[in-house]
């Protein structure tokens, strides 16, 4: 579609809006369907933008740690332990490692065995918390070397739940760009239907203007732009009602993690901006066919 015809159709023009009603059911049902889907568009959007935004961190946070769980006698505990820290601190692409203290193991077990858990009467695991460099490191061979040297040290590096996380996040951002192509296209057959509705209603005014020389480019013309502006002017309300709701949405402090990131952020907030365009190019081409297809039929 050339991007000049489309400028050109949304220039004034004054015979154009004498050919098709300003007013009646094809313009409010133009003016809703264009308002509604770019409502819907925004939500879609932004699920896909802080989908993809949730991807990238898991995949960059979760990559660059891991657990090491030492599970042994507490007379052994402590030099475990040890052993352990310091296998890793000498180990090349280790950044840090430490072990969690009994107030984070117990923070980590409340949420199933409750905040009064007992640790120092129960065989709780030790946890070291390992933290990569950008380079990272050889898991297998410090599983080797660890195997040899804590033998009750078992090394997850979250690889097993790491993958279905970022892959669930991935899909959750492809469908929210899908959802976005279905808008579209519903939005573009609402407004085929609503062109078509008042092709048809204005069939008597078409003959009229045949009549005095007008070529069906004219007329096909006027339908266009009128259907063109309805949903520009649709969309941008809708669009902007969208990116109200969105900003309002609880703050990551007031919601807590599983809101985090949802919605717009820096450059993002520019991007709801191209609904109204893309509401205005459906329109264009939607009301293209159906007035070509519907004037050749009144021929």
């Amino acid at each position: 579609m050339n991007l000049s015809n489309l400028t050109s159709v949304l220039a004034p023009d004054n015979h154009a809006d004498r050919v098709v009603p300003p007013t009646g059911f094809t313009a409010n049902l133009t003016l809703f369907a264009a308002g509604a889907m770019a409502f819907l568009a925004v939500f879609a959007l932004a699920l896909s933008l802080a989908a993809g935004r949730l991807a990238d961190r898991w995949a960059e946070e979760l990559a660059r740690s891991a657990t090491l769980r030492i599970s042994a006698p507490a007379d052994q505990m402590i030099t475990q332990t040890d052993a352990a820290l310091r296998v890793l601190r000498q180990t090349p692409g280790v950044a840090s490692a430490r072990a969690l203290s009994d107030a984070e193991q117990s923070a980590l077990l409340a949420p199933w065995f409750g905040a009064d858990l007992p640790l120092d009467q129960l065989p709780v695991p030790r946890l070291i918390e390992v933290i990569e460099t950008a380079e990272g490191y050889d898991a297998q061979g410090l599983r080797l070397r660890l195997s040899a040297e804590v033998p009750g040290a078992v090394l997850d590096d979250h690889t097993r739940w790491r993958r279905p996380l970022v892959e669930a996040a991935g899909t959750l951002r492809r469908l929210g760009f899908f959802s976005i192509l279905l808008i579209t296209g519903a939005m573009a057959a609402m407004i085929t239907l609503a062109a078509n509705s008042a092709l048809s209603a204005n069939g008597q005014v078409i003959e009229v203007m045949r009549l005095v020389g007008a070529r069906d480019s004219t007329i096909a013309r006027a339908f266009v732009r009128r259907f063109t502006l309805r949903a520009l002017i649709g969309a941008t309300v809708g669009m902007l009602a969208g990116v109200l709701a969105v900003s309002l949405l609880p703050s990551t402090s007031e919601a807590g993690d599983f809101l985090t990131g949802l919605g717009f952020e820096g450059m993002g907030w520019f991007a709801p901006l191209l609904i109204p365009v893309l509401g205005a190019v459906v329109a264009f081409g939607a009301t293209r066919y159906a007035a070509g297809r519907t004037l050749r039929g009144l021929s």
